[in-house]
């Protein structure tokens, strides 16, 4: 017996070290946890600061209705020259001559130097738009989304070759197709 107190006595004081590091491991551990958890709770903190810096919704559409409203007053309230062209008569694509599309335009400028440019190319620009209307269809030209198709490519057209200004808008006055 003696000697089982003995080996008792010797293993604990073995046992006793060990148990001595396991609480400063939970401890360094318990730390570290509270120390992510915190850092985590901070960048919550700071993303819902910026969350609420940022517009709402409501307020981003209200901005963007104004900004509309403002530049379409803008644009009312001043028209470029306007210079009337002739009426073209053109065959529309793919009809064989049994679609007719009758147009009259007007050409909104930007600039005083332009007017000169047009009455000079006048018969280019007339050739152009001739051509761009007979490649359209009796589709393409009926429906609203066309003819703002028809305008755009038109106004673009236009645009490329013209040196000393440009083409702000372009005005169908007339636009008929049987």
């Amino acid at each position: 017996m003696a000697e089982e107190k003995a080996v008792a006595q010797e293993a604990a004081p073995a046992a006793a070290p060990s148990s001595g590091q396991k609480p400063i491991l939970f401890i360094a551990l318990a730390v570290i946890n509270m120390i992510v958890v915190g850092a985590v709770g901070w960048m919550l903190y700071k993303g819902r600061q910026k969350e609420a810096e940022k517009p709402t919704l409501d307020q981003v559409v209200q901005g963007e209705a104004d900004t509309v409203h403002k530049e379409a007053s803008e644009e009312k309230a001043f028209v470029g020259k306007v210079i009337p062209l002739e009426s073209f008569i053109v065959n529309l694509a793919g009809s064989k001559g049994r679609k007719i599309a009758r147009v009259n335009m007007e050409l909104e400028l930007q600039g005083d130097q332009v007017a000169e440019e047009i009455e000079k190319r006048k018969a280019q620009i007339r050739d152009i738009i001739i051509i761009t209307l007979s490649s359209k269809t009796y589709e393409e030209v009926s429906s609203r989304e066309g003819k703002d198709n028809l305008r755009g490519e038109i106004k673009d057209t236009i645009n490329n070759f013209l040196t000393k200004g440009k083409i702000k808008n372009v005005f169908f006055t007339e636009f008929i197709y049987n």
